[in-house]
């Protein structure tokens, strides 16, 4: 049965009412879940196999049956494996239903339905006895609950409440213990995502607040491929400290519990930013691990992971450490998160104080802004862009109106001699009307911007970066031209639109792990999976799950297969046109296998003043690619990878269709090789 859904329209603005099926919330959830990417991390499997050998070889060494709990089967992999490597019984739990079905499949495909019994429930449901749903405790645990911060889907709590329900007292868990790891450093890269710098405008540096240097910002942690992250975009101030561990195998608390760690500064600098990442011991020895450390800290060939990534914390305030100074690093955790500081050295009972307490912001910017966001706004190279295309078109008398979200252009518009600036009432307005947003802002100024469009003075700028906070994919930006288009009669007829178009750009790639995420798995270490597959590609068919999705590609390597082409151009200066507006290109491109077309937006400010949301230089002669950190790109992913060999060429039709009554972008590609 189809149902009418109410659905915010990022692009036009508008509710709109859609026919979906009652199954679109739940096709969309498998077909972004990228269950895949996890099944492909070789790594990840090997050594869970690894580890549940040995845990079932010392179970049956003590003489006793050996009967395994799988909290959050998935598939059913891990509890396959324990078959395999001897276990006389698994009672395999997964909460999330078509998952749970899949796994069944799965189980009875591979003929393991005799040992292993898939429990749709959580875990904390579970119940032990005759006619519960296990008929006595486990004695071995295997899970697979972590993400990148670690606790962060519930690891302790499940833990926690199996060994007090669940499992028997000497048990084996795999994997046995993890440990968490964490190094301090300086980064103008990183901080900038952090905090608002000072910005120069005609001589005047604007400065923010004391309000919002002070603040702790926001509590969520940020999770990057941290690999690729050069590490000539930080200086470590100190070793790489263990932090804390947490034996699996014996009960675990969810309680409130902080780790310091005291060590030396190895360099003078700024103290501002926290690496973390763990590692998991499969075995008690220690012999056998997974780790999640960057690629920089071992020699090994990078291993694509995805599902499990690096974590950047920032500390609540910044403060100068000199070389040789005793410092004391520490963390603390709740049942889902981390948090760390900076604390006086050799505190002898970290807990006869009041500990940290977790970030938390107070000036609203780190509300407003995400971390991605605050990097753009700190890009110097950008920001010059924007002041000069504004000194271009800002005269004495100009009544500028700025639509955008968290944009700084009505400040600088002031500051370049704008004589009045407006907004369009978004998500920052508290932010630009504060008094002390910045420093170089009076009161007088500051209200002057809190003016709306209630009087019928004629805009002479109407001004946008654009960026939107609702805004996923590239074109999801368009709204600009909306808002334009339905503000056309407030705008003078000589009023200059910046930017004054924008283009769509794509480029066919071949990327270096992400296809994974989207690529079929088939067999996985020798157990036939595809019954996941199956469920993923039904998933999939569903029409909005075949459009582009948004990825930022600075984390994830490719090369180009061609150049870059201008797919689309949209004339700000002119309206919203009233039917749809087509575009059909033919590219050629090298040798390659082709994984899909990376999307993005360039704005062009002026006739001479371009910025990119995409590319942030040219392809070289081998495809390699630097893309922008500020924005996500979007992908559309082939649902099968054009492999282009021999001469390497080969021609590929684009297609594209902007609805403006829907919009929405439709993008069609086929490809015929050349003979």
């Amino acid at each position: 049965m189809k149902t009418f859904y109410g659905r915010a329209n990022p692009t036009t603005g508008a509710l709109d009412w859609v026919e979906e099926s009652e199954e679109y919330d739940y096709h969309q959830e498998i077909a972004r879940s990228c269950y895949a990417d996890m099944l492909h991390d070789h790594d990840r499997n090997k050594k869970y196999y690894e580890g549940i050998r040995a845990a079932v070889t010392r179970v049956k060494a003590r003489g006793e049956k050996v009967i395994v709990l799988d909290i959050g089967t998935g598939t059913g992999l891990l509890s396959m494996m324990a078959v395999t490597a001897g276990a006389d019984f698994c009672y395999a739990v997964e909460v999330f239903k078509p998952m749970a079905e899949a796994a069944q499949c799965i189980v009875e495909k591979n003929g393991f339905s005799d040992k292993i019994k898939i429990i749709n429930k959580h875990s904390t449901d579970v119940t032990v006895g005759p006619d519960g749903d296990m008929q006595v405790k486990a004695n071995v645990l295997i899970t697979e609950l972590f993400d990148t911060e670690l606790i962060g889907e519930g690891a302790l709590p499940s833990y926690e409440h199996a060994h007090q329900n669940l499992m028997q007292d000497r048990c084996e868990a795999v994997p046995h213990r993890a440990t968490v790891y964490a190094q301090l450093v300086e980064s103008e890269l990183l901080w900038s995502w952090a905090q608002l710098q000072p910005v120069e405008v005609e001589g005047a540096r604007l400065v923010p607040p004391p309000a919002v240097g002070r603040c702790a910002g926001a509590h969520a942690v940020c999770d990057i491929q941290l690999s690729q992250v050069s590490p000539a975009s930080f200086t470590p101030l100190g070793p790489v400290c263990t932090m804390f561990t947490v034996d699996f195998s014996k009960p675990v608390s969810s309680a409130f519990q902080a780790h310091s760690s005291q060590f030396v500064a190895q360099s003078s600098g700024r103290a501002q930013v926290v690496l973390s990442w763990w590692d998991l011991d499969m075995d008690p020895s220690g012999s056998i691990v997974c780790t999640m450390a960057p690629s920089w800290t071992y020699q090994e060939p990078k291993m694509w992971r995805d599902h499990w990534m690096q974590s950047v914390y920032f500390l609540p305030v910044e403060s100068q450490v000199t070389e040789g100074e005793e410092l004391s690093l520490m963390v603390c955790h709740d049942d889902y998160s981390l948090w760390y500081s900076l604390q006086p050295p050799h505190q002898e009972d970290i807990c006869t104080e009041a500990p940290p307490s977790r970030p938390c912001c107070t000036c609203q910017a780190h509300l407003v802004w995400t971390r991605p966001r605050f990097g753009e706004l700190n890009d110097r190279r950008r920001t010059e862009s924007y002041i000069s295309a504004l000194r271009s078109v800002l005269r004495e008398d100009s009544v500028c109106l700025s639509v955008s979200d968290g944009s700084l252009l009505p400040v600088f518009a002031h500051m370049l001699g704008a004589k009045k600036v407006r907004l369009k009432l978004g998500a920052s307005i508290n932010l630009l009307s504060q008094r002390a947003f910045y420093a170089h802002m009076n009161a007088k100024e500051a209200e002057m911007c809190r003016v709306m469009l209630a009087s019928p003075v004629q805009i002479s700028v109407l001004m946008g970066e654009p960026y939107f906070s609702t805004s996923l994919l590239p074109w999801h930006s368009l709204f600009f031209w909306y808002c334009r288009t339905a503000l056309a009669g407030l705008l003078r007829p000589n009023a200059s639109i910046l930017p004054r178009a924008a283009s769509l750009h794509m480029v066919a790639v071949e990327f270096q792990d992400l296809w994974r995420i989207r690529a079929p798995c088939g067999t996985c270490e020798g157990f036939d999976v595809t019954p996941m597959d199956e469920m993923v590609q039904r998933s999939l068919d569903f029409h909005e799950s075949r459009e582009a999705e948004p990825h930022p590609l600075w984390e994830y390597p490719c090369r180009a297969l061609t150049q870059s082409t201008a797919a689309m151009t949209f004339d700000f200066t002119q309206c919203l046109p009233q039917h749809n507006v087509f575009s059909i290109l033919n590219v050629l491109f090298r040798e390659g296998r082709c994984h899909g077309v990376a999307l993005w937006m360039e704005y062009h400010l002026t006739d001479d003043i371009t910025v990119s949301a995409g590319l942030t230089g040219p392809i070289n002669e081998q495809g390699d690619c630097e893309w922008s950190r500020h924005r996500k790109q979007g992908v559309y992913f082939f649902g099968s990878p054009w492999e282009i060999s021999g001469d390497g060429r080969a021609a590929v039709s684009y297609s594209f269709t902007f609805e403006p009554s829907l919009g929405d972008i439709r993008m069609d590609f086929t490809v015929t090789p050349f003979i």
